[in-house]
């Protein structure tokens, strides 16, 4: 697929993506995601970097994983399109795709990940209340889940770690209870995200 890109220097340069990626069979593109390289063009005139969000789909069938990735411009389209009907998972933005791809591969559960940041958001909204804090998977290891919360100081993460005690815990109330607890709120129709609990009331 083409795009044209415009630069503030006043070029035009035309880019080529793949409208689908399958990460079974191009590993490069994980990699590229997870090091913030994917999507990135520099623009022929003056050396700019450009990282354009497009729609794209992702297949990882090994990991039972079919999704489309909608731009974050797109956001308050999907909540109103509410008759939106796929099989796919939606994922808004590039951030979003990384952080989940992130939490598939390394066989976690996204519906109680996705509980856990909105447990981390709520203490932070107590702590610093006129802060748009976001909270990012970052890895699993020996000291538990680790999260990076952004947005509390500038140019600066806090490293927060829940116990996989925890994790176990709201995995097994979730496959007793789905229905109870934040879980339902996590997902509007395709689209589990903490991010459905922030959203204004304009978009609900």
């Amino acid at each position: 697929m083409k795009r044209n890109i415009n630069c503030p220097c006043g070029a035009n340069f035309t880019i080529e993506y793949e409208e689908e990626i399958n990460l079974d069979n191009e590993e490069k593109y994980l990699e590229q995601i997870f090091n913030g390289t994917f999507m990135s063009y520099n623009c022929s005139f003056c050396g700019k970097k450009h990282k354009p969000e497009l729609k794209i789909t992702v297949i990882w069938k090994s990991k039972n994983l079919k999704m489309k990735v909608i731009p974050e411009l797109d956001r308050g389209e999907f909540y109103r399109n509410k008759k939106e009907a796929s099989q796919f998972e939606t994922i808004i933005g590039f951030p979003e795709m990384a952080d989940r791809l992130a939490v598939i591969k390394d066989d976690l559960e996204p519906v109680i990940i996705e509980t856990l940041k909105s447990l981390l958001l709520a203490k932070a909204a107590e702590n610093y209340p006129d802060k748009d804090v976001n909270a990012w998977y970052y890895g699993k290891g020996p000291s538990g889940i680790e999260f990076h919360l952004d947005g509390i100081k500038v140019d600066e993460v806090a490293v927060m770690r829940i116990p996989m005690e925890m994790y176990e815990k709201k995995l097994d109330d979730y496959k007793k209870r789905p229905k109870s607890d934040v879980f339902p709120l996590l997902r509007v129709r395709s689209y589990l995200s903490v991010q459905n609990m922030l959203r204004p009331d304009a978009l609900k």
